[in-house]
């Protein structure tokens, strides 16, 4: 198969809801005994120049972006050696995370393994944390000092969250932007608020990590208030001055369908936590809530940062060439870093780290072989937001390289929202869904 053809036809199927078969969903008994030892590999995984040993990529992180690059190197590049390093057996889906909040969905039914990594493409999978990474030397180190070696390192470790002054409890407040533990404290703090109970939502500056988009995830408690909650109110402190997303959607929910309960307050970026008295301190006054949760402001990977491999947008994120998503950092063009701790022009969001990890793919399959980089790559962006309970808007986007700006930039004609919202955008969310998580993880 033609891979840019591949890259450009992949996002609009899965955006107009391509279904395949599903690896992952509700965990099973295998994930809690696997067996580390069998994925451990040589540390020796460099190529030696003059061989026809096999090209040898390492890729760091196994969500959105880690495993489907992974995946994609195996599929594109027969001559490619993937070892793919996790800390966890398991990842957590964030996207869908905010039914869990209503008891739509749980935890198990959004948790995907790396078995079909392994056994359909050949992945070496290796548990372990990565603590350095030498870019010139081509490898990384983990915590148990084992070194491994490479001929092209591919980074995705998400994204970490700024400190809060005065939050040295993060479960107070809970950001649950991290599908996993904190979403089901928040679950059950919001059970146990109050019928007329004050709840708060915040918003950091952008960007920010998506979908959830924190402004879908409002909408989606307000409705669940009303039958749960009835004379509950919900404050949205956004730190930006205006909704920075489906601007028309979200202002008319806001305004309209959720006016009872959604007070929305911009300028409200948050200064300071006090949990003893559960107030928040913002720029537009103090706010005092039964239940609080804080999404702090937020950065690339600990492992990106710690590096020093950010080196854009005041040093939040990464900067990549795009065409390749190599490391803009001197010295480091052979690191390469997608998803959401790269800084580009496109959102972060699990499709498009899909759609990245593919651009990537593709790129270093090219260059492995002597090559250069698909000189236009394109990529699509495709989301759906959850308004109520049983009804969703939608978002799509296509970006294209702009050699003028070396950038990904979105093509108007081929980009558009829903004007509002309802059931059968709700249905079409979880095909999207499952095609996304199937193309990630199957």
């Amino acid at each position: 198969m033609d891979r840019r053809y591949f890259l450009q036809g992949m996002g609009a199927a899965l955006a107009t809801g391509l279904v395949v078969a599903c690896g992952g969903g509700e965990s099973d008994s295998s994930d809690s005994d696997i067996n580390t030892e069998a994925f451990q590999v040589d540390p020796n995984l460099g190529t030696a120049p003059g061989t026809n040993a096999k090209s040898r990529v390492i890729v760091v992180g196994a969500g959105m972006g880690g495993a489907a690059v992974a995946k994609y190197l195996r599929m594109w590049g027969d001559a490619i050696d993937v070892t793919l390093v996790e800390r966890l057996p398991t990842y957590t889906s964030n996207i869908m995370s905010s039914l869990v909040l209503t008891g739509q969905r749980t935890l198990g039914s959004l948790t995907y393994n790396h078995d079909r990594l392994r056994s359909s493409y050949g992945i070496r999978v290796v548990y372990g944390e990565v603590v350095a990474i030498d870019p010139v030397g081509v490898s990384v180190t983990l915590a148990d000092k084992t070194v491994l070696k490479a001929d092209r390192i591919v980074l995705a470790p998400g994204i970490e969250f700024d400190d809060v002054p005065g939050l040295s409890d993060p479960n107070r407040m809970p950001h649950a932007w991290k599908a996993g533990a904190q979403t089901t404290l928040l679950a059950s703090q919001l059970n146990a608020m109050p019928a007329n109970g004050t709840a708060i939502l915040t918003i950091p500056k952008v960007p920010f990590r998506c979908p959830p988009g924190p402004y879908e995830r409002a909408c989606l408690l307000a409705d669940w208030m009303k039958v749960h909650k009835p004379q509950a109110k919900l404050l949205v402190l956004d730190a930006n001055a205006d909704y920075v997303a489906e601007r028309d959607n979200f202002a008319s929910a806001f305004t309209g369908l959720h006016a009872g309960v959604i007070q929305y307050i911009p300028n409200a970026e948050v200064s300071e936590a006090d949990p003893a008295t559960m107030t928040l301190k913002t720029l537009a006054g103090n706010f005092k809530g039964d239940v609080i949760h804080l999404i702090p402001r937020q950065s690339a990977g600990a492992l990106i940062t710690s590096q020093g491999l950010a080196n854009a947008t005041g040093g939040r994120f990464a900067g990549v060439n795009v065409l390749s998503y190599a490391s803009t950092v001197a010295g480091a063009d052979k690191v390469h870093i997608i998803g959401d701790s790269s800084a580009t022009t496109q959102p972060k969001a699990g499709h498009i780290a899909n759609q990245e990890a593919k651009v990537c793919a593709d790129a270093i399959s090219r260059l492995l072989s002597g090559m250069s980089p698909d000189p236009a790559p394109v990529t699509n962006s495709a989301c759906y937001s959850t308004i109520t309970q049983t009804q969703a808007s939608w978002l799509t986007a296509v970006f294209q390289y702009d050699a003028a700006t070396a950038s990904m930039q979105a093509v108007a004609a081929s980009s558009g929202a829903s004007v509002g919202w309802d059931s059968s955008n709700f249905r079409e969310m979880d095909t999207w869904f499952t095609a996304l998580m199937a193309d990630t993880f199957a």
